[in-house]
């Protein structure tokens, strides 16, 4: 990876996509009345021309500078926070969350998701078991229940080859490559994009190297720097593109994918795997995995470190970087440089 290719985005360009995420918070929020952040990401973030899309990180920031400027109000409904322009009609604010709010409770309620998460693991490992590569971990019970319940998972094992993951940890597949060995996959089928800060990446580096195995991670979205850093380290990344809800739950999907509803319009319904899917697990990974393993090794003792939280993600980053382009590793960052 060239030195440019890391996502370094300069501080004047970085005030432009603000200046562009407030210009589209407002034009959206004009047309939505009120909406919750997962919304205003899937509208801002997620759809338009590309170059009218606004990262989470940068669209996090505009939302801050309006809130200060008191252009955007924040009003909580069961400790969740909405929003909306700052003067708007209050009565219609409330007429609006009593539609969307009964809604969006129903996507994050606790047996839903569970069972949402099933939906893309159950999907996984229906294309796994049509595959060349052996693999542990799958469901028992696909055929004696349809997905309105939990299925029962068996996870794979938490010790591999002597070596043992901490606590109760467990990864969704472990793929085993003739040549490079292990690779612990894990699915998250949320709508939140995922950058290389958040907990869920830690611990899926901490397993793997626990068990020395090439972390594979799957996910609706990614951000540019989760792709970038990861990627130069040895972790193998795939976006699904969609989120997928159980077959039980289509009046649902129906109503949360509807543009003036959530607008979450990339949800899929069922837990079958789509081409996309299958191409990737079936010819993509049994390719990628062998030169992920020799960066893997290369990057590990700073993947553990930061799995570990020994080191901040700044300092992961900023240590990757230098280890690719052969520089000082304890040589300071320059000013200004940001690893998202």
């Amino acid at each position: 990876m060239a030195d440019d290719e890391y996502p370094r985005t300069k501080p004047e360009q970085r005030r432009e996509w603000v200046a562009l995420g407030r210009k589209r918070l407002a034009s959206v929020l004009r047309a939505q009345t009120v909406a919750s952040w997962r919304t205003l990401e899937q509208k801002i973030s997620d759809a338009g021309p590309n170059n009218q899309r606004v990262d989470p990180h940068l669209l996090t920031l505009a939302r801050k500078e309006m809130e200060a400027a008191g252009r955007l109000t924040e009003r909580r409904r069961r400790n969740m926070p909405w929003y909306y322009l700052s003067g708007t009609n209050e009565e219609e604010v409330s007429a609006r969350l009593e539609t969307l709010g009964p809604i969006h409770d129903r996507t994050s309620a606790p047996g839903f998701t569970e069972r949402a998460g099933q939906a893309l693991e159950i999907a996984i490992f229906r294309s796994l078991s049509n595959q060349r590569l052996p693999f542990l971990g799958g469901f028992k019970d696909l055929a004696t229940h349809d997905d309105s319940r939990s299925y029962t998972k068996e996870d794979p094992p938490t010790v591999y080859s002597g070596r043992r993951m901490p606590g109760d940890m467990k990864l969704d597949f472990l793929v085993i490559h003739p040549v490079a060995g292990a690779a612990g996959i894990e699915a998250k089928n949320t709508r939140e994009w995922l950058y290389p800060d958040r907990q869920e990446i830690r611990d899926l580096l901490l397993k793997c190297c626990a068990i020395d195995a090439v972390p594979v991670l799957l996910a609706r979205r990614l951000s540019y720097s989760t792709f970038s850093i990861l990627h130069r380290t040895g972790v193998i990344v795939h976006e699904t593109y969609n989120q997928r809800y159980p077959y039980a739950d289509a009046d649902l999907a129906e109503l949360a994918r509807h543009k003036d509803l959530l607008g979450y319009f990339d949800i899929r319904v069922g837990n079958e795997p789509d081409s996309r899917l299958d191409t990737f697990l079936h010819a993509n990974l049994p390719l990628l995995i062998p030169p992920a393993r020799a960066r893997f090794e290369e990057y590990r003792d700073l993947l553990a470190k930061y799995a570990h939280a020994q080191v901040s993600y700044p300092e992961f980053a900023w240590r990757v970087r230098q280890r690719a382009t052969g520089k000082d590793e304890d040589e300071p960052p320059e000013t200004g440089w940001s690893p998202f």
